[in-house]
């Protein structure tokens, strides 16, 4: 047989990774997906194959536009675009072709033996029917001769089985009444209620705490066991591929261009994509240090270049001819290579779709490594922190105006209480409260960043909001650059909302889609009033240049934008009047991994250019550990600890705290099995009535009735500041972090 044609054949065969599993439920081959659009065809799919075998979870990972979704949906016959141009290739569902079936076959066949989670649970849901119901109806569809007694009695056993508490009760609930996670729960009951071949989940824990995630995540793995389906995890979140994936397909434009066993794709990746991924990861399992950025854009599918797609960001072949004039196939990683040759170190059951798949593991830890990181705080003596004793003291006003201004604190605040009333109609008089922020004092100086922590529901959006009056606090102090913000009238609190900036979650929503990122940027100057038309429009292409955009993007619309742009657009929008104090409420959390990181270096860079101090909100704690130097922990309107955040995250004194940081995913699949999550049991209590003592006594393994009896105070512990009973007890500390 000829070198030519053996070449061939493997290429054929790896166009399919995976093909050599025994039992393969889901095959996908060749698959092109195109789109019509007023530029041109978008190949969005490009001759994308895998396969999943029974019983094995796939994890799919890449950033967004590289045809994670449209691929599955495609596949499954669930793409219904008005501008869909064609379909083409293989699907086989235990060797059915799923393409040619009819539509009603198709549905019966999904429906049976696939289903899928989606990332947005809530919205997954009818809103007008109760869950058990809804669950109960996919049963009785594909199973007639099952009786609604049979199909109540199996609904209750399924929500048991994935943790919704009191599933008799809530099996007549309607999806308003549950919260997040519980949503998500009834979601992954309803997908295993058949007992499908193949379990496909879409970003299923995108938006979670990392307590829920660490629980969904535990409940795909009982789903999995339970019905010993393939499983396809689709998911930018890296963490989460280690800790539950046993192989990994990563794409990039439109293809698959890598695939091995989850070790090795972590451990020696074999296409420069795959280690620049890693290498923008935060992550908790090493120091803090500047993170590594994917250079420049996705390609344009409209009109795809020759060569690599990757090759314009790829630090391999930047400079190779070959890069860019010849595509590689996707082939054994023994096989890739502009001439064949073999790469030492593949097993057969790694692909790359690179012409130097050797040189790329050398990528990973080998970018910014010398650039200078945000420093340790190890003494006591922190600039951002919650407020002790000795900061209560009537002394301290005589104390702030002796103080060095530039070491005032941009922000203070004191026992700050917000309450909302509960009504029972319009004109009803409050029937009770929800406690949304209980007590918290807080304090950030020039040029630090306080990372404010928490489970959702704990407060963190709702206290961000109070600094900027955009909620009327119930009672406490706030103190902006020494102007008490509750006390303002309007023309001062617009002065101080001057130099107090917010930038949002969801950047899209946060711009005006009728005007263009140049009048978005500039709505802040001309509102106060003191800018010429001219200086506004310099002023414009100078935060343009600060933030990493082009002057000619100022006159485009929001929607003509990458995600990653309009996060740039909004922090841009927010430096217009030079703020002194800037607050990130969850500024990255819907970005992907590379572009996350590229937010990040920029925050880093604007804080030490101007000296801002930021009060930084987010569930995602290696985010927080990457870009803050303190650290506060919220649950149920009350900070539980604070202090600097090596001593946070390294020693823990608050079993909540030590509860999230177990929760976390570390991309290390070498040692899963060494660290397994724990998830945090039970629900977070009602705002409105929240425990009486320690509010965490309620899922707290550590709970005596001495904490249903006193409330723990904020009290200076090994550093930092714990509101625990036994935060300075060594023996609960060496007790696990939650119950198994």
């Amino acid at each position: 047989m000829s070198a030519a044609h053996t070449r061939e054949s493997d290429r054929r065969t790896a166009s399919e990774p995976g093909a050599g599993r025994a039992e393969a439920v889901l095959s996908i081959r060749d698959l092109v997906v195109e789109f019509t659009t007023p530029a041109g065809t978008v190949r969005a799919v490009d001759s994308v194959g895998y396969n999943v075998g029974r019983a094995e979870t796939l994890g799919v990972v890449g950033e967004t536009g590289s045809g994670k979704s449209v691929t599955v949906l495609s596949a499954l016959g669930l793409l219904r675009a008005p501008n869909l141009r064609k379909v083409t290739g293989q699907v086989l569902l235990d060797g059915e072709s799923l393409l040619d079936l009819p539509d009603r076959e198709l549905r019966r066949r999904l429906g049976r033996d696939v289903a899928m989670i989606f990332q947005d649970p809530i919205s997954a849901l009818n809103p007008v029917q109760r869950v058990g119901h809804q669950i109960a109806e996919g049963i009785r569809v594909h199973d007639p001769g099952v009786s609604a007694k049979a199909a109540r009695a199996r609904v209750v056993e399924l929500l048991g089985k994935v943790g919704v508490p009191h599933p008799e009760a809530r099996f007549d609930q309607y999806p308003h009444q549950f919260s997040g996670g519980m949503c998500q729960r009834a979601v992954i009951a309803m997908a295993i209620a058949n007992r499908p071949k193949v379990l496909i989940a879409d970003e299923p824990t995108t938006a979670l705490d990392v307590s829920v995630q660490a629980q969904i995540l535990e409940l795909l793995r009982v789903a999995a066991d339970e019905t010993g389906a393939a499983t396809v995890l689709i998911t930018h979140d890296l963490g989460v591929v280690a800790e539950t994936a046993d192989r990994v397909c990563v794409m990039y434009a439109g293809r698959v261009v890598e695939t091995a066993g989850v070790e090795q794709i972590f451990a020696q990746p074999r296409h420069p994509y795959t280690a620049s991924l890693l290498n923008s990861l935060p992550r908790l399992d090493m120091p803090a240090g500047r993170l590594t950025p994917i250079p420049g854009q996705p390609p344009d599918l409209v009109d795809a270049a020759p060569g690599c797609a990757f090759a314009p960001r790829c630090p391999i072949g930047r400079d190779r001819a070959v890069c860019h004039e010849r595509r590689p196939e996707l082939l054994p990683a023994d096989l890739a290579g502009p001439d064949g040759q073999a790469s030492p170190g593949s097993g057969p059951a790694s692909f790359s779709a690179c012409h130097f798949p050797a040189e790329a593991a050398g990528l990973v830890g080998a970018g910014d490594s010398g650039s200078p990181g945000r420093p340790a705080v190890t003494d006591g003596a922190s600039s951002a922190t919650a407020d002790d004793a000795s900061h209560e003291t009537t002394d301290d006003a005589p104390h702030e105006a002796t103080e060095d201004a530039s070491d005032r604190p941009v922000l203070r605040i004191t026992e700050v209480v917000k309450r909302f009333p509960v009504r029972s109609g319009v004109f009803a008089r409050p029937s009770a409260w929800v406690h949304a922020v209980d007590g918290v004092s807080l304090r950030i100086r020039p040029g630090q960043t306080l990372g404010l922590v928490g489970e959702s529901g704990c407060g963190k959006s709702t206290l961000a909001r109070l600094l900027l009056r955009l909620h009327e606090a119930s009672s406490g102090e706030i103190v902006v650059d020494g102007d008490d913000v509750g006390r303002a009238g309007k023309a001062e609190l617009r002065r101080i909302r001057r130099r107090v900036q917010m930038v949002f979650q969801d950047p899209y929503a946060s711009l005006n889609p009728r005007l263009t990122v140049g009048d978005n940027v500039a709505e802040p100057l001309r509102l106060d009033g003191g800018f010429s038309r001219a200086a506004r429009r310099r002023r414009v292409l100078e935060l343009f240049g600060r933030v990493g955009l082009r002057p000619e993007h100022a006159d485009r619309f929001p929607s003509e934008f990458s995600g990653g742009q309009r996060q740039r657009v909004a922090i841009a929008r927010a430096l217009a009047l030079e703020p002194r104090l800037l607050i990130l409420d969850e500024p990255v959390s819907a970005l992907d991994v590379s572009v996350q990181a590229q937010v990040l270096n920029l925050l880093d860079d604007l804080q030490r250019e101007s000296g801002m101090a930021y009060l930084f909100v987010s569930h995602d704690l290696s985010v927080v550990r990457q870009v803050a130097d303190e650290v506060a922990v919220m649950y149920l309107g009350t900070v539980v600890e604070s202090g600097p955040v090596e001593r946070v995250y390294a020693d823990p004194r608050h079993p909540y705290t030590r509860a999230l940081l177990a929760s976390v995913p570390v991309p290390d699949p070498a040692g899963r099995d060494r660290r397994r999550r724990t998830p945090l049991g039970g629900d977070v209590p009602s705002p409105s009535d929240p425990p009486s003592g320690c509010r965490f006594r309620t899922r707290c393994p550590l709970a005596e009735q001495r904490c249903a009896d006193e409330e723990p105070p904020l009290r200076p512990t090994a550093g930092g500041r714990t509101a625990c009973h036994f935060a300075e007890d060594t023996h609960h500390l060496r007790q696990p972090a939650v119950r198994p």
